[in-house]
């Protein structure tokens, strides 16, 4: 009878354990999605906000869905933000299959009606309002603020809709980087801008489109874009202790052959910062003159010391 008493009171007690740890992954994924939400709800309100203050009024089209509605409107009349919205149905397909399903479509769906709803308020209430007439100026803050704006609902797992659908999806399908994927999206928006608004406002647009991929990527990826380097060195053993102690990071060593030689040689394999590539290879050509590196850049890099794995989920 004692036995089994006991077997019940720790039956009683996992129970209760695994109640508290579902309670309690329940809680943080709430916290999870409502601060996504409030995120998707800044970015597109900051999106429109770039739309109203840099490229509408100067008539910059930084390619997009919402640079098409820009050019109908200033034919038809028609508000920018409802025209946008209308033209995205047909890429909010391509999301649900290739971005993400349900959660995918929700979320781009609630950003781009923000996004439109937002615009079409400014444009409304805030007429006619020019900072600055210099078109250099329009473009590269334009282009920030744009890029900032879709990089934060890129994070919160939403895209603003339009031709991000297809940067995003030729970034997870083909590898493409941001800013690459947005010139071969958006080039031929920015072709018919030309057409419409003449070549030097498309010229600009096409720096405010860069500049915008460039901080989608920057704002997306934050300071986790590190350096790999890869050493072949015969002296392994005190190069890793100078890395281990001076940039307190992580070595692997695994052994190697030189085809040429038939030689084994040490390979060695860390994650740095940008700003510790100096010091490191100040390490490497003190205890190993003659080794070989390799240094190149890693989008995303993971694990200890360095951010948690569950931040990509």
């Amino acid at each position: 009878m004692s036995d089994t008493h006991n077997e019940k009171g720790r039956f009683r007690e996992l129970r209760a354990r695994l109640l508290n740890q579902n309670k309690s992954q329940r809680r943080e994924t709430a916290r999870r999605i409502a601060r996504d939400y409030a995120v998707i709800l800044f970015g597109s309100a900051l999106l429109a906000l770039s739309m109203h203050l840099f490229f509408i009024p100067h008539q910059l089209v930084a390619g997009g869905l919402s640079g098409t509605a820009q050019i109908i409107s200033s034919f038809t009349g028609w508000p920018i933000g409802t025209l946008s919205f209308i033209l995205n149905i047909p890429l909010f397909v391509l999301g649900w299959f290739y971005l993400g399903g349900h959660r995918f479509l929700a979320r781009t769906i609630i950003a781009s009606l923000v996004f439109s709803v937002v615009l079409d308020g400014l444009q409304f209430a805030w007429p006619g309002v020019i900072l600055t007439d210099d078109l250099a100026l329009n473009a590269l803050y334009g282009g920030v603020t744009a890029g900032v704006a879709v990089g934060l609902l890129f994070r919160a797992r939403a895209t603003s809709g339009g031709t991000d659908i297809l940067a995003r999806i030729l970034e997870r399908k083909a590898g493409v980087p941001l800013s690459q994927a947005y010139l071969y999206t958006d080039g031929l928006v920015v072709f018919l801008a030309g057409l419409a608004f003449g070549w030097e406002r498309a010229l600009y647009a096409v720096i405010a489109l860069y500049v915008g991929g460039v901080l989608v990527e920057v704002t997306l990826n934050g300071s986790n874009i590190m350096r790999v380097a890869t050493i072949i060195t015969t002296e392994p053993q005190a190069i890793a202790d100078r890395v281990l102690t001076d940039l307190e990071r992580g070595v692997t060593d695994w052994t190697g052959r030189g085809m040429y030689t038939g030689t084994e040689r040490h390979v060695l394999l860390c994650a740095v910062s940008r700003s510790d590539t100096v010091l490191l290879k100040e390490i490497i050509h003190e205890v190993d003159p003659q080794a070989f590196v390799i240094i190149g850049q890693a989008r995303e890099v993971y694990g200890e010391g360095f951010r948690n794995l569950r931040e990509s989920a």
